[in-house]
């Protein structure tokens, strides 16, 4: 069980770092803005409720 655990995490590593070789740009600009948005309406709807 030790021995394919430790095969397991290294493929996962290995598939992360070939991964990270080229960035897909929309995914990660589309994530960025809804959390910018998501962040906002936080902050709108903390406002609102006096919460902040």
């Amino acid at each position: 069980m030790r021995r394919f655990a430790i095969k397991a995490l290294f493929t996962m590593l290995s598939l992360g770092r070939a991964e990270r070789e080229r960035i897909d740009w929309d995914r990660r600009i589309v994530f960025s803005t809804v959390a910018t948005l998501g962040l906002i309406a936080l902050y709108v709807w903390g406002k609102a409720t006096a919460r902040w």
